[in-house]
Order: C-alpha cells, then structure tokens, then sequence
C-alpha cells in the first residue's frame, strides 16, 4: 500500500494533519510525519534525515508520497531522497499540493485502492473540490443547520422507542456513551426526546445529544438509517437496557439535608455544602487564567484551520493525562467525567461550526473557536434543567484549554508550598482534579454547586468544600485564618477561639468515625471459608503510599515509576532515584513493594530524548522492556537504585510488557552485571530479590508456562490485556466500550495465566482496574489469583467485597462466565447470581 510523508517546520501542525488524515480512514494508511528540528530554542525547521527516516517507516514498492510545506522543507525531502538507494529513490513523489487538504485527499485515494498518480491527481486536486464548495455555500452555516443531515433514501430507516431509567438522565458519562456507541455504525443515528418535544439531533454529537435535556422518565425517539440499522439500534437498546453501567445509586453524594445555602449568624459566612469535613488553614487565593481574545481578520484561513486542529489536538493529549492520573487519583468512575469532554474536542457539529466561520469569516483560529464554544454554553445555560446547566463548567473547561493552546498562554499554578484552603471564584474539573489533598485542606468558592463535575471529584478527594459564599470571601488576604464546616456549609474567617473548639471537637468526632469505619481495612481480606487474599496499592508517588497504607494496604503491588521521568528536561539521576525508592519502602514498613521498571516509549514519550519518527502505532510500538533495552545506560542506572534501596526492604523488580523469553533473559543478564558492578564497588544489595513480569500482551499468556519458569511471580495488567486481547484501543473513546475486562476472552486468557503460574510454583496477581471492580470480586476469586492491587481508595471496599464471598461459590460463577459470549452477559450473570449479605 501507497506510504504519506507530511513535511513541514512545525512538529505541531504535522502532528495535527496526520491525525486528521488517519481519522478520515481510521488508521488504514501508513502516515509518517518529519518535522520540527531538536532545538527548544527555536523548533521550527525541517531535518533530512528525518525526513529519509520518515520515508523508510512507510517505504512500499507501491509508492510513497512526500507533501510539504514551504521553504527548506522542500529542499529537505530532496535531499533525504538522495539517502535512499537508487531503486526507491524512483518510487519516492514529491507533491505540491496543499497540505491538509493534499494529504485528506491523498489517504483516502490510497484506502480506496488508487494507484500513485492516481493519488497525487486526487491531492492536487484537493482545492478545487474545496473552491467549489466554498463557491455554492451562500451563507454562514451554523450548530443548528446540521442538526438533521440529508439521509439516504435507498436504505431503509428504523426507530425505537426508549424510556431513560437512569437517576439523571443524560448526564456526561451516559450522553458519551451514547455517541460512542453511535459513532462505531456506518448508519446514521437521529434521536429525539418525544418528553420535551424536541427536534431530530444527531446521535454522533455529544452537544446536541446532552442538549436534549434527557432526564430519568423520558421517553426517546431513536431512528437508525443504513445497511447496519437494525444492530445500531439493538447496541443502543443494550446501553438502556443496561442502565448505561450505573446502579442508580449517587456515588459520593453530597449531604442530603444541606444543599440549600442556610442563614448565617453572625461572624459566619453561609454557602452551600458541597463535601463534608472539617478545615482550619490560611486562604490562598486562586484565579485562573481566563484567556481573552481578539478577533480579526486573516487571508489564509487554511493556516487558522489547521492551528485549530492542532491545538484541538494537543488538547485530546492533555485531557487523556488528566484523565489517567485522575482514575488513579479518584477511580475510573469520576475520572470518566473528562471523557465527556474528550467527545466534545470530537463533536462533528462543533467542528463543522468553527470550520465554517473561519472560512466564511475569515476570521482567525481563537475567535472561530471561541464563537462556537459561547453558542454550546448558551445552549446549555437556557436549558430547564438544572443539573445539564451545570455542564457548562466542562464547555467551558475545555474551551479555554484549546484557547490555552492557540495563544501560548499558561494554566495558572495551583502547586502549594503549604496547606491552605484554596479560595476561588469557581473551579473547573481540571482545576480540581490537579489538587493535592494534604496541600488542598478545603475549598471555598463563591459560585458552584452541590452537584457539579469539580464538586464531585472534591468529594471523592476527601477534600471539604463550601461553594456560593458571599463575594467579600475575595478580598481576604493570602495567610487570613479560615475554618469552614463542609457538611453545614459554613465558613469563618478568623474564628473566634470557642468555634475553632466547637470544628475541633467535631473534626476529632469526625475522623475518629473514619478510623472506626477504616478499622476493617486494616484486617486481612479473608473469604468466608478461609483463603486470605493479599490487598495492595497502585501507586505513582510518594503521596499515594501514605494513603494507601492508611487504606488498609499490605503492601504495593505496583509502582508506576514513570512520574520520576516525567516533566522534566533530563533523566532522573541514580541518587534523586534511589531517595525515592527508599522514602516509600520506608514508609511501607517492611510490606513489600513491587517496583515496575520505566515503562516510557511508544503512547509515552520522554522529551528529552530522541526516539526518531512517530509511531503509526504506538501502543504497538517501541515502549516498556523494549524501550529500556535498548537504553541500557538509562535502564542500568534504574536497576543500580532499585537494588540499592533494596536493602532490608521487602522490594520486587516487576517488567512491563514482556513478549517473549528472550526478554526476559536479557533483562537478567543486565541485571547480573548491575549486581556485578555494585559487588565489585563494596555497595551493599538484596541478592535474592524477586524478579517477576507484567502479563499485559498475549504473546506472554500464551508462553506463560515458559516465562513462569524463569521468574518468581506473575502479575496481570488488565487494562492493556484487555485491549490488545480485543484489538481496540482503551483512549479512543469509539472502541473504549470494547475494552472490557470481563470479557470472556480476556478471562480465558486470566485463567490461562493463573494455571501456569501455580503450575510452575510462583504466585500471580492482578493490579489493573478489574481488581478495583468489587462486582468482579467474585471472578477473581473463583479464577485463584493470590493477590489484588488496586488504588488506595479501593482498598477497604475490596477486602469488604472478599469477606462476602467462599470460594466454592465462586468457582461456580467462573465456571458459567467462562461459557458466557459477551462482557454484558458475565455481568449480568454476577449480578443474578446469589451474593451473601455484607
């Protein structure tokens, strides 16, 4: 198949182009991208060899096409040409055409089955196409105007009527889901709530559908046309069937009895309470940056369209590490919240919108993108309903992320130096979801409510919060004395001596509560016929073993030492590692902890070093163990503090992404020449630590009994078993609903695991986010894992869920969930089955 090379000085906008091209043919094409040069000064620029890497990456006997921008990125592909050997060098075409709309053009010629030439006429053909669009278009197009798109009158159309059962409707994770589901058919999905009486909107659009105002009780019209209608609407009626994977039940939900603001007496400040606790700390003021723009005239809208692009681009790259830090920090649950607005940076009516008023306006990036973003939030804001009011903080959130983006400007620092209570205007979910607990003792804002996305992720933070208080609160000094109450929703600046005593005693009540209903965690998960499973933490920090060990944990079961590597311009040294290592094992008091080696490369690149082109792939590509051995002097100095700190410390070596016995080999001759060396310089190491691996790619379960014999312990990562196993991607909100752990597929390759691990004598455990599902407790234990690592917070839920269970009644359940045919229905088997009383 035909290879694209895009050329040009920014790395960005290359990036942007690419992504734009692949989704058009959903990753059909090798795209390989040469840009920018390694210079932070000033990264524009082109680099031939490059360039020449670039088009090796795609190199096809069918042909490969070089489009360019302007300047010495034309020189630098003719010059990377000369690299090649003579007989490429003929089937390598340098292309004028323009370069976003060139390279849509040309990728999809080429999935069509085109020949080069064929290829190149399409891409020079590209703006014609756009002229005479632009030509017949005789008025500004607006979200409204695509609501209902002219549907194909050869297929037949088919309808559903559904009632919504959830507790709150169509909020943001169910509306995603929605969208998601539509957009993986060919057919169109229109969909209309018959309650409100609304029009048709397009089911693709995460905008127009959350806009239906859709609460629990409505009934909705679905209607599907195309060759594939009739299975879009049954994966429609399976997501309502199944309560969109809610129980109905609020997950952290606020205080029943104190949403509404109550009278204040004298000296107080009254609010909303919005997450319960007790804190007494200075104020630190916050203020975000709110960017503001101009807008102006531009002669290039091509270049606007394309900065828009790739800052929407860079955007989807920032939310996706929220997101992963947020479900590590307050579970998948919450931290779902910020798929929402992945699908919004995804929402073709929105696209379409800020496309067409750069074109018909000519008007630049900021200002396009800023008007389409006001006429959502308005839409949301004149809504009835209350709680899809309070959406507009996630529009707006994201909004000014990509406003962020276009103008180079900064988020605002919210790091503290020391604890305080953060007092703000209002906070956005990415805002909150950047806090630090032990520096963040409470928040007070005077806007917000009890049931907004910032408001919960501060419950689940444990952070307590008293919104909607008077606007003076803005005017106190940094360092003023505050206490505020978040289950009465109070506040007091500078509390006289009798309140601090009256928010101590309670405070003390408070905690002491807490440790009572910890107290269970800290007991060994047993089953009620007598196995102990061992409950440990995930952890990516220092922090988060405080709070793990506090949750009951027994020790870790995996530490992500990726944040050591991570913002920042160079590698970790061995001391600033070996510091690190020693403060959690120190902490962990002799528990044992398991230390994942960097698993860095291919979906998570480090900076500062250079891994040549882009990967088409990259959770295929050059990442975990493969990354590492191929950077020794990087991988040794990690190994070298690893075993260092290892000294009278319970401390497990654990590698990532093992495919294969040779591997693991190799990492074990590296290691014996660390250990050689440390030997041989009188340093002092644990000789007879463990080694094991992570069973995350199928190769290994599949060559799990060869591996178990040259390790001490397997354990079990879900999260990429599952999506490799299923062949989709987790972070592509299309095919995420794929993802899913207790897919019989996966759980056959779980037991697979299992059985050559206890047959080869070594102990396996299971630290993705399955572990965490206390619905899946059950499979767990039926399948004989001997441990479970999940994120702190989890922990006293899952040691609660194992007492509830016997092994005998698990292995029943696995046994008929093996031989089930879908994930849907191995829940819906746990769920029917017969679950003893807490």
């Amino acid at each position: 198949m035909i290879g694209i090379v895009i050329v040009s000085h920014s790395k960005q906008l290359a990036l942007g182009v690419q992504e734009l091209a692949a989704q058009m043919v959903q990753g059909k094409v090798s795209i390989a991208v040469a840009a920018g040069i390694e210079d932070p000064e000033n990264p524009l620029g082109t680099d031939p060899i490059q360039v020449y890497e670039a088009i090796a990456s795609v190199f096809s006997d069918d042909g490969v096409l070089v489009l360019m921008d302007l300047g010495s990125a034309l020189l630098s592909a003719e010059m990377a040409i000369e690299f090649l050997p003579e007989t490429q060098q003929q089937k390598v075409y340098l292309c004028e055409a323009p370069l976003v709309e060139g390279a849509i053009a040309a990728v999809v010629a080429v999935a069509a089955g085109r020949d080069i030439h064929q290829v190149m006429a399409e891409a020079r053909g590209a703006l014609l196409a756009k002229a005479t669009q632009l030509g017949v278009v005789s008025r500004p197009l607006s979200l409204v105007s695509h609501n209902t798109p002219t549907t194909n009158l050869e297929s037949p159309t088919r309808e559903i009527r559904l009632i919504v059962s959830n507790r709150l409707g169509l909020h943001a994770r169910p509306a995603a889901q929605f969208v998601t589901t539509a957009a993986r058919f060919q057919s169109q999905i229109l969909v209309r709530n018959l309650t409100r009486n609304t029009e048709l909107v397009r089911g693709d659009s995460i905008n127009q559908v959350t806009t239906l105002g859709v609460r629990q009780g409505h009934e909705l019209l679905i209607t599907a046309t195309g060759s594939d209608a009739d299975e879009a609407l049954a994966a429609l009626r399976a997501l309502f069937a199944n309560n969109f994977g809610e129980d109905n039940v609020a997950l952290n939900s606020p205080p029943a009895l104190h949403h509404e603001v109550t009278p204040a007496i004298h000296g107080e400040l009254s609010g909303i309470a919005a997450s319960a606790g007790i804190a007494i700390a200075p104020v630190v003021h916050y203020q975000p940056t709110h960017v503001l723009i101009t807008e102006y005239h531009v002669d290039e809208p091509d270049i606007e369209w394309q900065r828009l692009q790739a800052a929407i681009h860079t955007a989807r790259q920032e939310i996706q590490a929220v997101f992963s830090q947020a479900s590590l920090q307050i579970g998948d649950a919450e931290a779902a919240i910020f798929d929402a607005q992945l699908l919004f940076l995804e929402d073709p009516v929105l696209l379409e919108a800020a496309k067409e008023r750069i074109f018909e306006h000519h008007i630049n990036a900021e200002a396009a993108w800023q008007a389409v973003v006001d006429k959502v939030a308005t839409s949301y804001r004149t809504l009835e309903d209350s709680y899809l009011q309070e959406r507009v903080d996630d529009i707006v959130d994201v909004g000014q992320r990509v406003l962020r983006l276009l103008t180079g400007n900064a988020p605002a620092n919210l790091h503290l130096e020391e604890p305080a209570i953060l007092v703000a205007t209002d906070l956005t979910p990415s805002d909150t979801a950047r806090l630090d607990p032990t520096k963040v003792l409470g928040i007070c804002t005077t806007l917000g409510s009890a049931t907004s996305h910032s408001t919960i992720i501060a419950r689940t933070l444990g952070i307590p919060a008293v919104l909607g208080v008077d606007a003076q609160v803005l005017h106190l000094a940094d360092g003023t004395l505050m206490a505020l109450d978040g289950e009465s929703g109070k506040a007091w600046v500078e509390p006289e001596s009798h309140i601090l005593d009256l928010l101590a005693a309670k405070q003390e009540a408070w905690q002491t509560a807490q440790q009572e209903a910890r107290a269970t965690a800290h007991q060994p998960a047993i089953t009620r016929d007598g196995r102990q499973v061992s409950v440990f933490a995930n952890i990516g920090s220092i922090n988060d073993v405080q709070v793990a060990v506090a949750s009951g944990a027994e020790g870790v079961g995996l530490l992500r030492t990726e944040f050591l590597y991570l913002d920042r311009r160079s590698a970790p040294t061995e001391e600033e590692q070996l510091e690190v290592y020693q403060a959690i094992a120190q902490v962990l008091d002799n528990r044992p902890l398991i230390i994942r080696t960097l698993d860095v490369g291919g979906d998570k690149p480090l900076p500062y070093l250079r891994v040549g082109f882009p990967e088409a792939n990259p959770f295929l590509g050059w990442r975990g163990i493969r990354f590492c051995l191929d950077h020794l002097d990087l991988f040794k100095t990690q190994l070298r503090a690893i075993l260092r700190a290892s000294v009278g410390h319970q401390i497990k070596i654990m590698l990532p992404m093992i495919a294969s016995v040779t591997e693991v080999r190799a990492t074990k001759v590296i290691l014996g020449e660390v250990q050689a060396e440390l030997n041989q310089a009188g340093i002092s190491f644990d000789a007879a630590m463990k080694v094991g691996i992570m069973v995350e790619v199928p190769a290994s379960v599949a060559i799990a009994d060869q591996l178990a014999a040259e390790v001490d312990f397997f354990s079990i990562g879900t999260n990429d078993l599952s999506q490799y196993v299923m062949a989709s991607d987790r972070t592509n909100p299309r095919v995420a609903n794929l993802v899913d752990a207790l897919h019989p597929a996966v759980l056959r390759m779980v037991q697979q695991t299992i059985q050559a691990a206890h047959a080869a004598g070594i102990s396996v455990g299971l630290c993705g986010e399955l572990a965490a599902d206390t619905l899946a407790t059950p499979i767990l234990l039926g399948l004989g894992l001997d441990e479970l690592s999940v994120n702190p917070q989890s922990i006293p839920g899952v040691k609660q869920a194992i007492a509830r269970f016997c092994i005998v009644e698990s292995e029943a359940i696995v046994a008929s969930a093996l031989q089930q045919d879908s994930a849907i229905h191995v829940r819906e088997l746990i769920s029917t089955s017969v679950i003893p009383p807490a």
